[in-house]
């Protein structure tokens, strides 16, 4: 698919907004009192709602500011009731991408009422009346903060501190504040939740990787696992990096959970991102919400190794061209699904359990053998262990496409890459930035999507590196039983010759381990001395 290719715009590094930790901490006191899957939700709507609240009573006061301009259309000398009228006027908040906030659940107004036993109360009226001012609302927020039975003090003081922090204005809305702030606490309820958490987060340097590599410029972007809409949000900023339009792309969306549903549907509200995620959630294998689409780009990170997923129900399917995936694992039947609903020139790169790359069992060699021969399969990238919340256990990125033949990209010839794969080995890059948790660089993301411009042509030049990525054929993965494991292809990194010889250098790492043994061994001898000392006490 063609683009325009722009350049590219400096990404300055964003500074510390400074409240982010109190915040989080404020609201991690509520984990006493409402089980930890749900918290997130009490927190992020109630971000939400002084976000929206903010913005309307930011316009609001650039409207009363123009109702008294001599020199504004909006000059009402000193007319009440047309100025009352033109401040009460929805047309004049939408056509700036404001909400209607009702009187009930302006912020302010819940604030004064903070302390009260039925805040909970107010605020799910507040929430109710927003949705049913705002249509593209309804059924999204929560409004269930009664029934979760939160002592009304917290609820208080979280009101409180959330009223501390301008969200919503227009400074605010430039710098993005809520969207980071919203960022940083699905990450900061990931890391907290574990497995679960990971569910509705995908870490951002993978969102990234994945955007990197297939360029979203202009078209419809797809993902019928969006969580809470980390791709999209992703893909709209990639686009804007590179100086075009929210507009040029077109979202559509799927997601199996309700409340993450809701999430997804206030994450891309708040960014004023138009998106398709249907009127509720949805089993995208049962209730698929987008049958006829056929997108550009697929972004997706599925549940892994899933085997519940209804399979004995879907035996026949006009998505399984390629073989029939198997009851007890859905990986199959995700990968068919993204090449089902890809365009003739689209793109897809979705994140995949290892095992995908090589099992055989249930029929997925067969399966991955015919995606092989159908030319489907562009690049693959193994990745290190650690990088999700969701799982320490190394995963892998899939890039598939129906259009290898090559033709120009913004103006430039790619190369026909017919029964070719990109393999790329990735382990060995990332750093830890916790204990437990991985991340990549941005040089990092940076070297593995230039590889893979380079290798389709967009950039001219392309090599094998020994130990990082290679260019194999159609036959030689053939000779490899169909694995797609970028190990299996890259071969051994090249290691520089530091110029001592091999036997001198084997004398000497020799006499080092004779020496470290001796150590050793006088090491156990004191320790049992000192025991049998102890014993005889």
């Amino acid at each position: 698919m063609a683009k325009k290719k722009t350049k590219k715009k400096k990404s300055k590094p964003q500074a510390t907004l400074g409240f982010e930790e109190k915040l989080w901490l404020a609201a991690d006191k509520l984990r006493g009192s409402i089980d930890a899957a749900e918290y997130k939700h009490v927190v992020l709507g109630l971000l939400f709602l002084k976000y929206i609240s903010d913005a309307f009573q930011a316009r609001r006061e650039e409207l009363e500011a123009l109702t008294t301009d001599p020199n504004s259309d909006y000059f009402t000398d000193g007319d009440k009731d047309w100025a009352n009228q033109t401040l009460e006027d929805r047309d004049e908040y939408a056509s700036k991408n404001v909400f209607w906030v009702p009187p009930e659940a302006r912020w302010k107004q819940l604030q004064a009422q903070a302390k009260r036993p039925d805040i909970a109360k107010l605020i799910d009226d507040g929430m109710y009346a927003i949705e049913r001012d705002n249509p593209r609302l309804k059924n999204v927020l929560p409004r269930d903060y009664a029934r979760r039975g939160i002592p009304a003090e917290r609820l208080g003081e979280l009101i409180d501190l959330i009223s501390g922090i301008g969200l919503g204005d227009k400074e605010s809305r430039a710098k993005d504040i809520l969207g980071r702030v919203y960022e940083y606490f699905l990450g900061k309820f990931a890391a907290a939740e574990g497995k679960l958490g990971g569910e509705f987060y995908t870490p951002r340097s993978i969102v990234k990787l994945l955007v990197e590599m297939i360029e979203p410029f202009k078209g419809r972007v797809y993902d019928p696992a969006c969580g809470s809409g980390g791709m999209f949000v992703q893909a709209e900023r990639f686009v804007e990096a590179h100086e075009g339009k929210a507009t040029d792309i077109s979202i559509y969306g799927q997601e199996s959970n309700p409340t993450t549903w809701k999430l997804a549907n206030m994450n891309l509200a708040l960014r004023g991102i138009e998106a398709h995620l249907g009127e509720k959630h949805a089993d995208t294998f049962h209730n698929d919400l987008h049958k006829d689409l056929k997108a550009d780009f697929i972004l997706a990170n599925p549940p892994f190794n899933v085997s519940d997923w209804g399979g004995e129900r879907r035996r026949e399917d006009v998505r399984w061209k390629y073989g029939t995936p198997p009851v007890g694992n859905a990986n199959y039947a995700w990968i068919q699904h993204f090449i089902h609903h890809l365009a003739p020139n689209g793109i897809a790169g979705f994140v995949m359990a290892n095992g995908s790359m090589s099992s055989n069992s249930g029929g997925e060699g067969d399966i991955r053998k015919a995606l092989v021969e159908n030319d489907l399969v562009d690049c693959m990238i193994a990745l290190p262990g650690q990088l999700f919340f969701t799982t320490g256990i190394p995963v892998c990125l899939w890039f598939v496409t129906r259009s290898k033949a090559g033709g120009t990209l913004g103006g430039k010839k790619l190369r026909d890459r017919r029964k070719q794969t990109l393999f790329i080995d990735a382990r060995k890059l990332g750093s830890l930035v916790t204990r437990t948790l991985r991340d990549f660089s941005e040089e990092e993301i940076a070297r593995i999507a230039e590889t893979y411009h380079a290798w389709r042509g967009e950039d001219g030049k392309y090599e094998d590196i020994a130990g990082f990525c290679k260019s194999a054929t159609a036959k030689e993965i053939d000779s490899h039983g169909f694995v797609l494991t970028p190990g299996r292809y890259v071969g051994a990194e090249d290691v520089e010759d530091d110029g001592e010889p091999f036997e001198e250098k084997m004398a000497r790492l020799t006499a080092t381990l004779r020496e470290q043994f001796d150590q050793s061994n006088r090491l156990q001898e004191t320790i049992s001395h000192h025991l049998m000392d102890l014993t005889n006490g």
